[in-house]
């Protein structure tokens, strides 16, 4: 039965691995919730292979059990969502951590024609004991801020385990993510999507389990950070880049001459080098953030910024090519007048500071050429594959049938 039959206005969604102790409770409250408000629901517990009777605990107070064989709290999510049959869907924990009587705000703006609401406990309130010292002053306000940034989010509480969202709207983003930043993931390509999103004051209680947390703060955290870097590639190269290369062609200008000197400070040919590996590495940087761009690694349709556009018009023509021989040409003219200061001195000794000035340059030169060169072989092996589309056998993430819960790869 589609949603579209079944009549069913709302799905609330837990997911659940060993919550013996609380589902139940949490299954009655929002069972009861629905009734009082005259809303014709469901209440679907997405079991992730319970051990403890969990599946029973929850079919007793009411709940439709899915069993999720892939592992991962974004699995367990999915196989949920892709079960439910009403047109809405909140979720949230079956921990008892959040208080399923108190939907009213989520169910207002999603009935209001919100597709993604967000529940917020740094603004509704959070219990002693409830989140870890280190989640709440800088795991999740810092990941939630990062989120902000790089994608212009409205959210301030990227983490926040209760929400609530349109179905279809939510299945059309592809989500895929099998572990915990399956929660930044739906923010961030609702986001990107342009759907409409807004945010409720949720307060968060202290959980009423015995057993540890699933929860693992660096592995988890460090997850987060990657997803929010991995579909920001301006932020993860383009703008490291561009700030290396400028400061290292800074460094390279005010050096190649002679030393400088501000005040006691003496920068030499030693900050040349540097100067030189900032420049390189910004370089490949910029490179990654073009293949990445090209690549179409984040998740919506978004325009480039001037920079990669240049970059883009740059590597598909032979200017590229053209670009990698000056510079190699250039390299080579100083290594060369380095080499004829050295016959000069018979090919014995010479005097570092002054030979380094040519051969840092040169080196850079080299290699920049040989970046540069070979990257655009590798940048017109990927405008050819994605010419000739995909291999025969990818899916489509939108085209995933609706009643195949369990299906997201375990992580």
């Amino acid at each position: 039965m589609s949603p579209r039959d079944s009549g069913l206005s709302l799905s609330v969604v837990m997911p659940c691995l060993n919550e013996v102790e609380t589902v139940a409770l949490c299954v009655a409250k929002a069972s009861g919730w629905m009734k009082q408000r005259g809303i014709r629901g469901e209440v679907i517990v997405a079991d992730n292979g319970s051990r403890d009777g969990s599946q029973a605990a929850a079919e007793r107070a009411g709940a439709r059990v899915i069993p999720v064989k892939a592992r991962g709290y974004g699995s367990a999510l999915m196989g949920g969502i892709y079960a439910a049959r009403g047109r809405w869907v909140i979720m949230g924990d079956a921990d008892d951590s959040y208080d399923f009587s108190r939907l009213d705000g989520f169910w207002r703006k999603l009935s209001g024609g919100d597709d993604l609401v967000m529940g917020n406990r740094f603004q509704g309130g959070i219990r002693p004991k409830a989140m870890p010292v280190l989640h709440r002053y800088l795991g999740n306000p810092v990941l939630s801020l990062l989120g902000r940034i790089f994608y212009r989010s409205p959210v301030g509480d990227f983490h926040c385990g209760l929400r609530g969202f349109d179905r279809q709207a939510i299945l059309k983003l592809g989500l895929s993510s099998p572990g915990m930043e399956f929660a930044s993931e739906m923010v961030v390509k609702a986001t990107l999507a342009g759907l409409k999103i807004s945010e409720v004051p949720t307060t968060l209680d202290p959980d009423g389990r015995s057993r540890p947390p699933h929860l693992r703060t660096w592995r988890d955290g460090f997850r987060h950070l990657q997803f929010l870097l991995l579909h920001a590639p301006r932020w993860l190269f383009l703008y490291p880049g561009l700030f290396l290369t400028g400061s290292g062609i800074v460094l390279l200008a005010l050096l190649s001459g002679g030393s400088l000197r501000l005040g006691k400070l003496v920068l030499d040919v030693h900050t040349l080098l540097y100067g030189g590996v900032f420049v390189m590495v910004g370089v490949q940087l910029l490179l990654f953030s073009l293949f990445a761009n090209r690549l179409r690694i984040t998740p919506a349709p978004v325009r480039p910024p001037r920079i990669l556009r240049w970059l883009h018009g740059l590597m598909s023509s032979s200017w590229a090519f053209l670009a990698a021989g000056i510079l190699l040409v250039s390299g080579l003219a100083l290594s060369l007048a380095a080499l004829w200061s050295w016959g000069r001195a018979d090919f014995g000794d010479l005097d570092p500071l002054r030979v380094m000035r040519l051969v840092i340059p040169a080196g850079v030169l080299i290699s920049l050429s040989l970046q540069i060169g070979f990257s655009a072989f590798l940048y017109e092996m990927i405008r050819l594959r994605a010419e000739v589309g995909p291999a025969t056998g990818t899916v489509d993430p939108g085209t995933i049938p609706e009643e195949k819960p369990g299906t997201t790869q375990d992580g």
